[in-house]
């Protein structure tokens, strides 16, 4: 703040210390390539997922039935043809459901991600980035470096400060991380100051303190899949509501939700990090073939 910088102006003058400005952004745009790659090759995949739960694939019919009959051939046209469809709150909530749902449908079937800030939790940043490029008129390579840079930043400090672990710190680690990362980028490029930016990742995690991790039968379908829906919502009305408040009377800052999250993954008790031992993943009886 005492810079007058963005925090993705920050990180672009930190990362110029190791390479040239141009690198950087190309790198970056690769980074979105494989994202949105993973998204079009999700929305356009049908079948069952491996692994033994027989869990359906659902972003293929949720894109058929958002759409309709009509043709494309390349994520351009895709993508033109979701914006045309308008940008009403159910339309909305829907699309940015199927981004995550896709990403993570590949995810659990081997498919290729990328680890932001996780495998488990990779639908969250893309959906959120993708919402910002179809309905907030996004489309510009600028913004999605912007938008990306910002996130990283943000998924470092959570690093450093606590972790991105849901095996040390179950899913408040993982999802609650990635919704952030995603609030806290599109609050920028939304035109939030520096401090709303902070403000719209602390909103995000302050919302996921204490989500356990227990997936049943330790694959990571359910509620793994489905949660990146929810973090990805979370995280565009935690920008918003940064956006709509003054950081100088908000009360928890970033730091401290970074250090209640630390200490509440210490407190919880192992079986709701990631053993599959505890919580949802007992409820549900499976038979599962030894591996």
């Amino acid at each position: 703040m005492k810079t007058g910088l963005s925090v993705s102006e920050i990180v672009l003058e930190n990362e110029s210390a190791w390479r040239a400005e141009s690198d950087t952004r190309n790198g970056v745009m690769a980074v979105w390539k494989v994202m949105l790659d993973c998204i079009y090759k999700g929305c356009h995949t049908t079948g069952i997922l491996p692994g033994g739960l027989e869990v359906k694939r659902r972003a293929f019919e949720l894109n058929k039935k958002l759409l309709g009959d009509v043709q494309y051939s390349n994520s351009v046209e895709w993508t033109n043809l979701i914006s045309k469809k308008g940008n009403g709150f159910s339309n909305t909530v829907d699309w940015v459901s199927c981004f995550a749902l896709a990403v993570n449908e590949e995810n659990a079937s081997f498919g290729r991600v990328v680890t932001a800030p996780t495998n488990g939790a990779a639908g969250v940043i893309p959906a959120v980035l993708l919402y910002y490029i179809v309905f907030c008129d996004g489309n510009h390579d600028d913004k999605v470096v912007q938008f990306l840079l910002t996130a990283a930043e943000i998924g470092s400090i959570f690093k450093k400060g606590a972790t991105i672990s849901a095996a040390m710190g179950g899913c408040q680690a993982e999802i609650g991380v990635s919704s952030a990362m995603a609030a806290a980028a599109l609050c920028e490029c939304l035109g939030g100051t520096q401090r709303q930016v902070l403000m719209a990742a602390e909103i995000a995690m302050e919302h996921h303190l204490g989500l356990t991790c227990d997936p049943i039968g330790g694959l990571v379908q359910i509620p793994c899949i489905e949660r990146n829906t929810m973090g990805a919502i979370k995280a565009i009305t935690a920008a918003q509501l940064a956006l709509q408040s003054k950081p100088d009377f908000a009360l928890v800052s970033l730091d401290k939700v970074i250090h209640t999250m630390w200490n509440t993954a210490l407190d919880m008790n192992i079986k709701y990090k990631e053993t599959a031992d505890g919580g949802l993943a007992t409820q549900i009886p499976i038979a599962l073939a030894e591996c």
